[in-house]
């Protein structure tokens, strides 16, 4: 396992994240095999564990919370707020629901701090400055050591580091985008403003929701219990569609992919770890396994360097700043809604 700096904060977090968005009876993954697979995570070298309050509506939390009291000290802990945990008053990003979050978030950790909190969406109807005022207090008091964002558009990512320096406020030191040879937009803005501005980058979805492990067959029905499978209740509604899961630009480009990962000896699911690791943007990659042999299928990626000649054939496939059909980085910028893009309409006195 490598280590790389977090941004300019002096720790060190290892390559490899865990990232614990199945954990729970709203995952995919028995809520028995979770701790084996955190401990199992830990002993080969991971030191960072993402988790969200949304996760299994807090049961994400609770069992990482479990698996690693006894090994707290060893372990860079991140969890985020935003997504829905009740009623109107119990999401989004103002000062009140972050700072009742926090303290639910703690409480379902088992823990007095969160190594780093981060907003998991943009709020398009909070003000900057009513966000990171909240969380600056929130460092103050000791409870949260750092601040990140997630899936925030560059514009959005540059306006909170204006904005702290303007208000003296702690400011973000991590983005967490959706990035894979799948959805590689984000190589346009959101990566270079990251690095402009010397954040870490811990991208999610690396194995673009399981399509590169090659697990989904052209003409053939997705896996029993896969986010596609039309029966599973993971994800349903947000990710899986069936005009997605047939759609033939995707199986072009894994039967492509599949064909360079065999020129380099190497397997799809590593090839595909390896690519997003490779971008010397990224700091630590989010992995997300249901099982103890998809964690040593990532595990086994983290030392795996792409020569040129595979990176170019790469961009071959999927080029550059690109991304295939179908890829949501989840934003919803209200900028594209139908009202901001018409002018009103004009009225005679």
């Amino acid at each position: 396992m490598k280590y790389r700096g977090f941004g300019r904060t002096g720790i060190e977090v290892s390559s490899q994240c865990l990232g614990t968005m199945t954990f729970g009876r709203l995952g995919s993954t028995d809520p028995d095999d979770c701790v084996p697979i955190i401990n199992r995570a830990l002993d080969g070298g991971i030191n960072f564990i993402d988790t969200a309050d949304v996760y299994s509506h807090g049961e994400a939390e609770q069992i990482v919370g479990q698996a690693v009291k006894t090994r707290r000290d060893e372990v860079v802990l991140a969890t985020k707020c935003f997504y829905p945990m009740g009623g109107r008053l119990q999401r989004g990003s103002s000062r009140r629901w972050i700072t009742q979050a926090v303290e639910d978030s703690l409480q379902r950790l088992g823990t007095d701090r969160i190594d780093l909190l981060q907003m998991h969406k943009p709020d398009w109807n909070t003000d900057l400055e009513e966000t990171l005022g909240a969380l600056t207090d929130l460092v103050r008091h000791g409870k949260v050591l750092y601040l990140g964002s997630s899936s925030f558009p560059a514009d959005w990512i540059v306006e909170a580091q204006w904005a702290a320096s303007r208000r003296n406020s702690a400011r973000f030191v991590c983005e967490q985008p959706q990035y894979s040879i799948f959805a590689r937009s984000i190589e346009q803005a959101v990566l270079p403003a990251c690095q402009r501005h010397q954040m870490a980058v811990i991208p999610w979805s690396p194995l673009a929701g399981g399509w590169l492990t090659g697990k989904y067959q052209r003409g053939q029905e997705p896996p029993a219990g896969s986010r596609y499978d039309p029966t599973s209740p993971f994800m349903q509604g947000t990710v899986s569609t069936a005009a997605e899961r047939a759609d033939p630009a995707r199986f072009d480009a894994v039967d492509a992919l599949r064909a360079v990962a065999a020129q380099a000896g190497i397997t799809l699911t590593t090839l595909a770890l390896a690519f997003v690791s490779s971008h010397p943007a990224i700091t630590s990659t989010i992995i997300g396994p249901r099982t103890a042999k998809h964690l040593d299928d990532a595990l086994d990626a983290a030392d795996v360097e792409l020569s040129g000649d595979v990176l170019d054939a790469i961009d071959k496939i999927v080029p550059p700043g690109t991304d295939l059909p179908g890829i949501d980085h989840f934003t919803q910028h209200p900028s594209l809604l139908p009202t901001a893009r018409r002018r009103p309409p004009h009225f005679s006195a």
